[in-house]
C-alpha cells in the first residue's frame, strides 16, 4: 500500500484529500517511507526534514477537515532542487565551496509559491556542482544512480529530481534548466519535465548562467506538471525578467485535441547522430500525433548547430559565477567545472557580443518556423543513460563532453522556448527514452497539450522501476 500510495499523482491526492479517502500526512510518510527505503541505493536527497514534513503535512490534514485548503497542492509531497533557496536550509549546490552555516534567511521565488500553496516539502535533492553538467554527482554528495538501473546516470543537473520522482518520493518537483537541466534527467528517468518559456516562473538569484536558464516542474504526469506550473507561474519583483502574470490554469486548459495541428518532426536537426532505438521510438511518437489526427511533416528547423554560441554564454557565465574562488577553493571544485572556469577566463568580449548577436538571429528563426509549425518534435537527447559516473559515454574533451550528447537540448534555451521531455518508449535494456516537445514563445499551453494527448496513448504510460531490484544490486 505505501509503494501504490507514494506513486499516486498530485491529482489524485487531492481528489483523495477532498473526498476525505488519503490524508496529507498519509502521503507524506509514504513518500518518507519510500526515501528511508530506497534513497540509499540511489542517493536523489541532500537532505531530508521528516519532523517538518510531517508537521506542515498535519497542518494541511487540519485544513482539509475543515474543507479550507489553502491552495492547489495543499498537501501534496514536494522537493527542491538543491540550487534553489529555501528559508531554513542550507542550499549547498553541490559544492564543498558552500558554507552551510548560512545564514539561509530567505525563500526563492519557487520555493515560496509552493508553501503558499500548501505543499508539504520533504527535502532537498542533488544537482552536480553549481548544476554545471548533464549527468548528477558532486564532489559534495557523490553520485546520484538512476531508479531503472543504479548502474545508469538519471541525467542532470535536475538529476536528483528526477530520481526521486521517478522512485516515488514525491509527486511534484522543482528543476532547473540550463542547457537541458529539466528535459535530460526526464527523459533518463522515464519522466515528464516541462522547461517553460523563459520568464514565465520567477527566478531569484538568477542564474550566473543567464538568460538561458529555467526554472519548471517534473512530474511523473502531464496533468501534474501543468497543476504545478499554475502554481508557479507569475510575477515576482525580485525578478526583472519575469513575464506579466498570465493567472492561467495550465490544468484545467489542458486539451488533447490534436486534430488540424501542423507539427514538424526532426529527426536529427539536421546534423545530429542518434542512437538507433532512441530514433526508431521518437518516430514511432511521431507517427501516433499522426494518428491523432495532426498534421506532421518531416523537416529539420533549419539551422546550424548552435553550441559555439551556447558554450561562449554558458563558459563565460561560469567563469563570472565562479571568479572570485580562492586557488584553494578552485582545487576544491569537480575538476570539469575547474575547467570550464578557466576556459571562461579566456572567452573575450567581442566573442560574447557576437555570440549574443548570434543568439538573436537563432530566436528570430524560430519564431518564423513556428508561423508554419504549431509544434516541434525531436528526440529528447541523443542517447540512452550511460554509466554513472562518466560525463559523457562518448571520448569527447571532459569540459565540454556533456553538451556533445544533449544537442537537442540546448537550442531551445538559446531561444528561450518552452519545451518538455515526455516518456515515449524503452530501450531493449529497459532504459527510458524521451520525446522533446517544442512550442512558440510564450504558448506553454500548446506543449502541455500535445504531452497530455501524446501520454494518453504513449508506449511508456503507467510503467514503473523495480524499485526492488535496487536493493538486490
Amino acid at each position: 500500500m505505501s509503494d501504490d500510495l507514494a506513486y499516486m499523482t498530485a491529482t489524485e491526492l487531492l481528489k483523495g484529500y477532498a473526498e476525505g479517502s488519503i490524508s496529507p500526512v498519509e502521503a507524506a510518510d509514504a513518500a518518507l517511507k519510500q526515501i528511508a527505503k530506497y534513497n540509499g541505493a540511489i542517493n536523489a536527497f541532500v537532505l531530508v526534514d521528516e519532523d517538518y514534513a510531517l508537521a506542515e503535512a498535519r497542518k494541511s490534514e487540519d485544513r482539509w477537515q475543515k474543507g479550507n485548503p489553502i491552495g492547489a497542492v495543499d498537501g501534496v509531497p514536494t522537493t527542491i532542487k538543491d540550487i534553489i533557496y529555501t528559508k531554513g536550509w542550507p542550499t549547498l549546490r553541490g559544492s564543498k565551496t558552500v558554507d552551510a552555516a548560512g545564514p539561509w534567511e530567505d525563500d526563492a521565488p519557487v520555493t515560496a509559491r509552493l508553501k503558499e500553496n500548501g505543499a508539504v516539502i520533504l527535502g532537498k535533492t542533488t544537482t552536480p556542482e553549481f548544476g554545471w553538467k548533464g549527468v548528477t554527482d558532486s564532489p559534495r554528495t557523490g553520485i546520484t544512480r538512476n531508479p531503472w538501473n543504479r548502474n545508469v546516470t538519471p541525467g542532470g543537473s535536475s538529476g536528483g529530481a528526477s530520481a526521486a520522482c521517478a522512485a516515488g518520493m514525491g509527486a511534484l518537483h522543482i528543476g532547473t534548466d540550463g542547457g537541458g537541466s529539466i528535459r535530460i534527467p526526464a527523459s533518463f528517468a522515464g519522466i515528464f519535465g516541462i522547461k517553460p518559456s523563459y520568464g514565465r516562473v520567477p527566478a531569484w538569484p538568477l542564474s550566473p548562467f543567464g538568460t538561458v536558464a529555467h526554472v519548471g516542474p517534473m512530474t511523473r504526469t502531464v496533468a501534474d506538471g501543468a497543476l504545478m506550473l499554475s502554481v508557479l507561474a507569475g510575477y515576482d519583483v525580485r525578478d526583472w525578467t519575469a513575464l506579466p502574470p498570465e493567472n492561467a490554469d495550465y490544468l484545467a486548459s489542458l486539451s488533447t485535441n490534436m486534430k488540424g495541428k501542423r507539427i514538424a518532426y526532426s529527426a536529427n536537426l539536421g546534423y545530429v547522430k542518434v542512437h538507433p532505438e532512441v530514433a526508431a521510438a521518437v518516430k514511432r511518437a511521431a507517427d501516433i500525433f499522426a494518428e491523432l489526427g495532426a498534421e506532421v511533416e518531416e523537416v529539420d528547423p533549419g539551422f546550424e548547430n548552435p553550441l559555439p554560441i551556447f558554450n561562449i554564454l554558458w563558459w563565460s557565465g561560469a567563469h563570472f559565477a565562479l571568479r572570485n574562488l580562492s586557488d584553494a577553493e578552485l582545487d576544491e571544485l569537480d575538476p570539469g567545472l575547474k575547467r570550464v572556469v578557466e576556459e571562461g577566463s579566456q572567452i573575450t568580449r567581442v566573442e560574447y557580443m557576437e555570440a549574443n548577436q548570434l543568439r538573436g538571429e537563432l530566436g528570430i528563426h524560430m519564431r518564423k518556423f513556428h508561423e508554419t509549425y504549431d509544434l516541434l518534435l525531436t528526440p529528447s537527447l541523443a542517447i540512452p543513460a550511460f554509466e554513472v559516473g562518466k560525463l559523457t559515454p562518448i571520448p569527447l574533451d571532459e569540459a565540454g563532453g556533456w553538451v556533445d550528447w544533449t544537442p537537442f537540448s540546448y537550442p531551445f534555451n538559446l531561444t528561450q522556448q518552452p519545451a518538455c521531455s515526455v516518456p515515449c518508449g524503452f530501450t531493449e535494456d529497459g532504459l527510458p527514452i524521451g520525446l522533446q516537445i517544442v512550442g512558440p514563445m510564450q504558448n506553454d499551453q500548446s506543449v502541455l497539450n500535445a504531452a497530455a494527448a501524446f501520454e494518453t496513448v504513449s508506449p511508456a504510460k503507467g510503467i514503473r522501476p523495480n524499485l526492488a531490484k535496487l536493493l538486490e544490486d
